[in-house]
């Protein structure tokens, strides 16, 4: 029962590995137009159509223009972490390696439980989910005034992957005393076997 338990803890730590690889190349920030920024567009459009172009161009740059307003608080592209993220995305990618590694030991049975159990496991998954939250309150500098970044679905599925690896390690860890309430009930309902009110 308690080898089970390992076993499955094991394999929730290892899905969890891999998902978290995974969403480092999946959109972690939603990159939207401001308002300032279709302004500051639509102003260098209209300069230049004035500077270059004949009367047919100013009069397709101001309707370029005026369609870009429509574009305001939309989103207009994404950003993975492994694009806006110089270090941290090589440093989730590692702990997700060294996750993945220690679960499919442990469950390929190639290393004593104490070897590759919870206790290394549920660690590295704490260090991940900080590593991700940070980045969730700080995110990358934009350009404030033209550009904003909300954050998208790639780095929730980071957290969730995260989370299954600690829950991975931690239920893995659980594993030794999980009889141990059960045998001390049991002495003490022996001790009391005997005793009558």
């Amino acid at each position: 029962m308690t080898e089970d338990r390992a076993r499955t803890g094991s394999l929730v730590a290892a899905i969890g590995a891999a998902l978290l690889a995974v969403s480092v190349f999946q959109p972690w920030y939603a990159v939207k137009l401001t308002a300032s920024g279709v302004a500051s567009a639509q102003q260098t459009i209209s300069s230049l159509a004035v500077q270059y172009g004949n009367a047919a161009f100013q009069s397709q740059a101001r309707d370029l223009g005026s369609s870009f307003s429509a574009l305001a608080g939309h989103q207009v592209a994404t950003l993975s972490a492994h694009q806006a993220l110089k270090y941290l995305h090589v440093v989730l990618l590692i702990l997700a390696a060294i996750v993945f590694l220690l679960a499919l030991l442990h469950l390929a049975g190639a290393s004593q439980p104490t070897q590759a159990s919870g206790g290394q496991i549920a660690p590295i998954g704490v260090m991940a989910t900080l590593c991700v939250l940070f980045r969730m309150v700080d995110r990358p500098a934009a350009q404030e005034e033209v550009f904003s970044l909300s954050l998208s679905w790639g780095i929730w599925l980071a957290l969730g992957s995260c989370l299954a690896i600690v829950l991975g390690g931690v239920w893995g860890r659980h594993t030794g005393p999980a009889n141990a309430p059960d045998a001390t009930l049991r002495e003490t309902l022996d001790g009391l076997s005997g005793w009558t009110p």
